[in-house]
C-alpha cells in the first residue's frame, strides 16, 4: 500500500477532529466545524478501499491494513457523542460546568450507555475488516486482519466488565462535609 496514502489519512483522522473542534468550540462556528468533521469519513473509506484491492494484488498484509476498520468503528459509536461531549463545550467554547461524576445507578447506566455505544463500534470494525478479509481473497495471509477482529472482540468484552462492577459494586456519593447540606 502507499505510503504516502497512510500517511496522507493518517494525516486527515488526527487534524480533521482537532480542527472541527477548534471550528466549533474556539472559533464559535458550530456548523463549519460540523461540515470538517464530517470531512473525517472520506480519508478512512478511501483507507478502507485501498486495503482489499491492495491484499488481492500481493500487497504484504501489515499492520495499516486494518488502521481504517476501528477508526470507522469508533467514529460510527462514539463520533455524535465526542462532537457533543460537555467537557469539549465547556473547556473551549463557553458552556456550561458538566456535572461532576455519578454514583451508584446513575453511573451504571451511564457506563452501559458508553458500552452499547463501544458495541456500534464493535459491530463495524470487524464487520469491514471481514469485507476486507472476503474480498482479498483465500490466496493471501490475513491472519493480522483476524487479528484485530479478535482485539475489538476482547476490547468489547473489557468494556463490558468495566460496566459491570459499576452495576454490582455501585460508588456511593461522598458524605456532605460540617456545614453542607445533605
Amino acid at each position: 500500500m502507499p505510503v504516502d496514502l497512510v500517511i496522507g489519512c493518517e494525516i486527515g483522522f488526527r487534524v480533521l477532529p482537532a480542527g472541527g473542534l477548534a471550528l466549533r468550540y474556539l472559533a464559535g462556528l458550530p456548523r463549519l466545524g460540523a461540515a470538517v468533521l464530517l470531512c473525517e469519513a472520506p480519508p478512512e473509506l478511501t483507507l478502507s478501499a485501498a486495503t482489499a484491492p491492495d491484499l488481492r494484488g500481493g500487497g504484504e498484509p501489515e499492520r495499516t491494513h486494518g488502521l481504517a476498520a476501528p477508526y470507522l468503528g469508533y467514529a460510527a459509536g462514539y463520533g455524535h457523542y465526542t462532537v457533543k461531549y460537555r467537557h469539549a463545550a465547556y473547556r473551549f467554547g463557553g458552556g456550561p460546568k458538566p456535572p461532576g461524576p455519578l454514583y451508584g445507578k446513575a453511573r451504571a447506566r451511564h457506563e452501559w450507555r458508553l458500552w452499547a455505544r463501544t458495541l456500534v463500534a464493535v459491530a463495524v470494525a470487524p464487520g469491514l475488516l471481514q469485507a476486507v478479509i472476503r474480498y482479498a481473497g483465500d490466496g493471501v495471509d490475513v491472519s493480522g486482519l483476524r487479528g484485530r477482529r479478535s482485539a475489538a472482540l476482547r476490547v468489547l468484552a473489557i468494556h463490558a466488565a468495566v460496566a459491570a462492577t459499576y452495576t454490582f459494586f455501585p460508588r456511593k456519593a461522598p458524605a456532605p462535609g460540617p456545614g453542607e447540606a445533605p
